[in-house]
């Protein structure tokens, strides 16, 4: 069976390369470039080989040559899964990194992107073109790949303006299993197939149903007049007096929780988006934590300042270095869109973006949430979030490592859709919460995870649905059925119609995937006695050809896992908030998550290439980090 298996991918490589299609294999500098990563607990994911097509029809060609002698594809476009999912040990990794032209259309108001693009191409076109008050609707980080973001709803700085990226699609572009290219848009019947792929791929289009390597999106305008941006970064180090006292009650803390309870709580104008991460790093001894603020504003620097002091003036915190409402109004400036894009969005993220290279690589570990702003549940995440990172100071004293919760604002005009509006379903949260943990020495790998699993399950209940998570903030260790709930919802099921119509091989595989749709034969008890009270629904026409029944069939015809549900491309769902805190139609997902095999993801051995190889630098970023001043041009752009 090996020798089947290893016959199949020598054809497969020499196949393509017979075709001029630009094939890597390990040793070589392309491959080592493409393949090295800065999650140390990806270090020895080595596919068989890189593949980098430079149009359409090459990656027509890679997929149908992959299915036919059944060697698996993992896409990659810009290479920041957390969870290391646009990695591989097997198989062809499909880098589209030559696949990244970016083209603005005035006249049509919209701005095309291909597959492989990241968005600092896509920003750096409003900066040549002087394009001030345009926004495309893309992501924080320059160096993030426009596939990946927008297939996983896409929020960015002003998703409160403007909705989450997918939002703002007009056309998709995507080779599928069969090798065909395909063009699906938001104008398509949402009945069709081609209208239920469209609404798939916002949100639930990371390697499920193809490659994607065209996007059209409409482009964005600022509502101030003067096209410019409020923007800036705070990052406040809350002093303690308990050690300058015999009291125990530590006031100056308390005042700081106050004010961030107050902060998460407040109920911001769709205009503004203040990102928040809270900082544990064990190097620093001045203060117990910090927070980080980081600010974008559509409008003028005085109504900034106007609304700040509305919304936070009652603040008392003296802690810190003055009032929060002060901070933010001296640490923040406004200018021109394209300046706020080439400079000061590069700048507020530098850490982030450092952090992707693999030049000087960690491990990091990452589970997320999503939370609404509940005063009183608010109250009880800060809270352990203080207590987890006493907790991380004193288990870790000595080591270096770094706890960041990062709470990214969302909410606003994202959230005026029905949850089932797209495949993006946690609209009504107004915190997509991620915890990342990093560290250096392996040897602490399984204690940071033991860290990670309590504090996630401490905040876990907190999240939409008690399970709610983000796609583009995955968690590695969630099975496959427990992250499709948790990442998807109710809209599980018809994403895995789609899945059927449009992958029904399932070519398209990976850990956290979409799923087939499971036979009547296979499905729970408890869901087969669900599919008793519905069975004598009628099933809309469009899911005849779907499934090659005739009209009149009933739902029980498909069997409960397969029921077509109306809601997620019909009426809306019934999206409203119960007492308990659910919401009407999603249950509560009680598995456990599986167990991890340590030794498969971090002791993997390597090939002699890569205990050889030198990787050459791809950039310079030579005092990146301590540079005052950053702008595209530093990274690449």
């Amino acid at each position: 069976m090996e020798e089947i298996k290893r016959m199949a991918e020598e054809f497969v490589i020499e196949e393509l390369k017979k075709k001029k299609i630009p094939v890597f294999l390990p040793g070589e500098t392309e491959y080592e470039r493409s393949v090295a990563n800065a999650n140390l607990l990806y270090r020895f994911t080595r596919p068989l080989c890189v593949v980098q097509p430079k149009n359409v029809g090459h990656v027509q060609t890679i997929v149908k040559e992959a299915k036919n002698r059944g060697v698996p594809i993992t896409i990659k476009c810009g290479g920041h899964s957390y969870a290391g999912f646009s990695t591989t040990d097997k198989g062809i990794s499909l880098d589209l990194l030559n696949m990244n032209r970016v083209k603005i259309d005035v006249q049509s108001n919209t701005v095309t992107l291909q597959g492989g693009a990241l968005w600092g191409h896509a920003y750096k076109q409003l900066v040549n073109n002087r394009m001030n008050g345009f926004i495309i609707n893309g992501g924080r980080c320059p160096t993030v790949g426009v596939g990946g973001f927008l297939l996983g709803g896409g929020l960015g700085p002003f998703t409160r303006s403007f909705g989450m990226g997918c939002d703002t699609l007009k056309e998709i572009t995507i080779v599928t299993a069969d090798g065909k290219k395909v063009t699906v848009k938001d104008t398509d019947n949402p009945d069709s197939p081609e209208g239920k792929l469209f609404w798939a791929l916002c949100g639930a289009g990371g390697g499920n149903f193809g490659v994607v390597v065209e996007f059209k999106m409409y482009l964005q305008k600022l509502s101030n007049k003067n096209g410019s941006v409020v923007a800036g970064r705070y990052t406040w180090f809350p002093k303690s007096d308990k050690e300058r006292s015999n009291k125990t009650k530590d006031k100056l803390m308390d005042k700081f929780m106050d004010t961030m309870n107050d902060f998460y709580a407040t109920r911001w104008p769709d205009q503004v988006t203040i990102d928040t991460s809270w900082i544990c790093d064990l190097k620093e001894t001045s203060s117990e934590l910090a927070v980080r603020f980081l600010v974008y504003y559509d409008g003028t620097k005085g109504d900034f300042e106007k609304l700040i002091a509305d919304k936070l003036g009652a603040d008392k915190a003296e802690n810190g270095g003055g009032k929060l409402a002060e901070q933010l109004a001296r640490r923040t400036m406004s200018e021109k869109s394209t300046r706020f894009l080439h400079e000061t969005l590069v700048s507020q993220w530098s850490e982030e973006t450092i952090k992707a290279f693999p030049t000087d690589p960690t491990f990091k570990l990452y589970s997320s949430f999503v939370f609404k702003n509940d005063p009183e549940r608010i109250k009880k995440i800060t809270s352990i979030i203080r207590e987890e990172m006493a907790m991380f100071k004193t288990r870790f004293a000595g080591e270096s490592g770094l706890l960041q919760v990062t709470w990214i604002h969302s909410g606003g005009k994202a959230s005026r859709k029905d949850r089932s509006a797209s495949a993006f379903r946690w609209r009504d949260g107004v915190y997509q919460t991620y915890i990342m943990l990093d560290w250096r020495e392996k040897w602490m790998e399984g204690e940071m995870r033991d860290f990670m699993k309590a504090f996630k399950n401490k905040l876990r209940p907190f999240s939409i649905m008690s399970r709610a998570a983000f796609i583009n903030f995955p968690d590695e260790v969630l099975s496959s059925g427990t992250a499709e709930r948790t990442y998807y919802g109710n809209n599980t099921k018809n994403l895995r119609l789609v899945k059927q119509q449009w992958d029904p091989d399932n070519f398209f595989e990976w850990k956290q995937g979409i799923k087939l749709p499971q036979t009547a034969e296979k499905t729970p008890v408890k869901a087969k006695r669900r599919s008793k009270t519905s069975a004598a629904s009628q099933i809309p026409a469009e899911a005849f050809n779907a499934f090659n029944l005739s009209p009149g069939a009933s739902s029980a015809s498909l069997g409960a896992e397969n029921a077509f549900n109306i809601n997620a491309f019909g009426a809306p769902e019934r999206d409203y908030d119960r007492k308990d805190g659910l919401m009407d139609g999603d249950a509560v997902s009680s598995d456990d998550e599986s167990p991890v095999n340590e030794q498969d993801l971090t002791d993997e051995l390597a090939t002699k290439q890569w205990e050889t190889f030198t990787l050459p630098p791809a950039r310079s970023l030579m005092n990146l980090g301590s540079r005052g001043v950053l702008g595209l041009t530093d990274l690449g752009f």
